[in-house]
């Protein structure tokens, strides 16, 4: 098995046996990424957890082990209690759901700004 050279792998765009060729065209140029979203214009439908698909983006979040206890013992009773087979990360989810809604309604007065000043 050979791998490519680096003469392979960065070769020019032009054509050199033709020079008076067109290169290549050039990527589209990108739209302005901003770090604000633009507000939108009509009140947005209240957001759901994303349940039971393939998620494509993976955030690591390390908890203790006081706290994993905790997820398990929910989980466990959602299942026992409740007949709701639910893994640790659509548990997380749906926590994270709710915390974001209740911030995205109360703001100044939601749990999630309450709890963060009392630290």
């Amino acid at each position: 098995m050979s791998l490519p050279t680096a003469d392979d792998l960065f070769r020019p765009t032009a054509d050199p046996d033709n020079p008076d060729a067109e290169p290549a065209p050039a990527a589209p140029k990108k739209a302005a990424v901003r770090a604000v979203p633009d507000a939108p214009e009509q009140p947005a439908a209240p957001k759901r957890p994303s349940g039971r698909i393939r998620h494509d983006e993976k955030m690591t979040v390390y908890v203790t082990s006081e706290e994993l206890m905790e997820i398990e013992h929910v989980r466990l009773l959602l299942r026992g209690q409740h007949g709701l087979a639910v893994d640790r990360g659509r548990l997380v989810r749906e926590a994270l759901s709710l915390v974001l809604a209740d911030f995205e309604a109360h703001g100044e007065d939601s749990a999630l700004v309450r709890r963060l000043r009392a630290e």
